[in-house]
């Protein structure tokens, strides 16, 4: 159930609400936007009658939820989430945000170069696993704990934050001091156990689509999440398998304007996962953008060629400007900016 507050409810009213909510079972997590408090009451409460909340002291509406996702659904925050960085940084709002680096911390020169390239091209994240999940297991599997203090030390050196990859509950407590948001890849998207421990962070997270979720599934797994408590989560569209095998993944670009309108949660474009091909990338970037996309996660390394994972997608440092000054031209015809 949702229960929306008058804008000029008084705190008394908004407590005697979630007092009622409580009494019937209802776990009530709170939003207080701008201009007006929304309830939302989820769990599985005895039976209750709606139109008892409807006349309450200080209440605008309220109605049921018939939503498999409950917190994920737009009503939530008809507003939309924004998330704010401990350096000022924003995402949700008007300007997109850019994620960029290589897929894995290779080296302490190979990091350090990514960072300054990434800064130099204008994005505000820098990315790159220390932990990598991989489909061989004789693959390359990232320097761990030594990965993680490297990306720390060298966002640190030019102003970036941190964004990497979180593959299992255990991990969690250990990168907790080094980044800045957890990324939860494709093949975890539906690990359940690590989303609910995710919720009980006070710490941003990004949250990519499996490979054949349904947008459903997407805000189910979101749900996880949030029902902890953690409402800083960010969406990734990065692409879904298909029939299609010219392109690593088929990147579905109407994804990103669908989750746009179901869901109050900023919603990112991968493009470097979404085709797989180094020179697909850019156009696939700026139609993420065109689609309503509030950020891009995308893959540069200083030497691709010598990259000891997904060299094929990352883009060479010289791509990746040109596409920012081409985001930067773009974003203003859909109404967004780009730092």
């Amino acid at each position: 159930m949702i229960v929306a507050m008058q804008d000029q409810a008084t705190e008394e009213n908004i407590q005697h609400v979630i007092e009622r909510m409580v009494d019937l079972g209802f776990n009530v997590h709170r939003t207080t936007g701008t201009q007006q408090t929304i309830l939302a009451g989820v769990g599985k409460p005895t039976e209750f009658d709606v139109t008892e909340f409807k006349v309450l002291a200080g209440v605008q509406d309220a109605y049921r939820i018939t939503q498999p996702y409950k917190l994920a659904g737009r009503k939530f925050r008809p507003e939309g989430t924004t998330i704010t960085f401990p350096n000022g940084v924003v995402v949700g709002g008007k300007e997109v945000t850019i994620m960029a680096g290589p897929c894995s911390v290779e080296s302490r020169e190979q990091i350090l170069l990514s960072a300054q390239q990434v800064k130099a091209a204008g994005a505000q994240f820098l990315r790159g696993g220390a932990y990598k999940p991989r489909s061989s297991p004789y693959s390359f599997q990232g320097m761990g704990v030594e990965g993680l203090k490297l990306l720390r030390e060298v966002a640190d050196m030019t102003g970036l934050l941190v964004i990497t990859e979180v593959m299992e509950i255990s991990q969690i407590e250990v990168m907790l001091p080094y980044i800045d948001c957890f990324q939860v890849g494709a093949r975890n998207m539906q690990n359940f156990n690590l989303l609910r421990e995710l919720g009980h962070v006070r710490k941003p997270v990004l949250m990519k689509r499996g490979i054949a979720a349904t947008i459903e599934e997407v805000l189910l797994s979101a749900e996880y999440i949030l029902s902890g408590g953690n409402y800083d989560l960010m969406l990734c569209e990065r692409g879904i398998r298909t029939y299609e095998t010219y392109t690593r993944n088929t990147m579905d670009i109407s994804a990103i304007p669908v989750l746009k309108k179901l869901t109050h949660l900023p919603v990112f474009g991968d493009p470097s996962h979404g085709v797989g091909i180094r020179d697909f990338v850019p156009p696939m970037a700026l139609a993420s953008v065109a689609a309503g996309a509030d950020g891009l996660l995308m893959e540069m390394h200083p030497n691709p060629d010598k990259a000891m994972s997904d060299g094929a997608q990352s883009l060479f440092p010289e791509q990746l400007e040109k596409l920012v000054a081409q985001l930067r031209a773009l974003a203003p015809v859909v109404g967004r900016t780009v730092a």
